[in-house]
């Protein structure tokens, strides 16, 4: 196979026989799709409050961020390969992240409670969705998306739970 056919490839669903049919593959893609965006767009918002926190949490707010950015920085790329694994092209660009998302994107300078709150309250909102993408991949029985999406509502919840424990009176 020469150069040129091989660098002409290009990303394109693919035949799965893994035992789900490809309707019901084809709504978990979406749903993973929407979890893919909502993923990508509150690690972009994590880092930016992260990057721009000030105040006298800074130290504690920075590294806070910096572990959560992180942890969804590896989400990313687990969502995008299942949607792989089952067949579908992952969606990769903004444009698209921004059609599937619910995050609302910061482009102010709010305030450290601000931050805090507004991560808070993206976190409970990545864990809702994520409870209806868990109930149809429990439906057609692949645990293996469950399992993926559970592990994620459980982290979103401790990330909402760990911001708020620092805003509360």
């Amino acid at each position: 196979m020469n150069t040129a056919t091989v660098l002409s490839s290009k990303p394109k669903e693919q035949l799965t026989e893994n035992g789900i049919n490809r309707a019901d593959r084809s709504e978990l893609a979406t749903f993973l799709s929407k979890a893919l965006a909502d993923t990508f767009l509150l690690n972009v918002k994590t880092l930016n409050f992260h990057w721009n926190v000030m105040g006298p949490l800074f130290y504690s707010l920075h590294k806070l961020t910096e572990e959560q950015y992180r942890d969804l920085t590896d989400a990313i790329d687990v969502i995008a390969e299942r949607i792989r694994a089952l067949g579908f092209v992952a969606p990769g660009s903004l444009t698209k992240f921004a059609e599937l998302t619910d995050i609302i994107e910061e482009s102010g300078t709010p305030s450290a409670e601000n931050m805090i709150n507004q991560l808070a309250d993206d976190n409970e909102r990545c864990a809702r969705s994520l409870r209806v993408a868990v109930a149809a991949a429990e439906e057609i029985e692949d645990v293996k998306t469950a399992d993926l999406l559970t592990d994620r509502i459980g982290q979103h919840e401790e990330n909402a739970w760990m911001l708020r424990a620092i805003v509360s009176s």
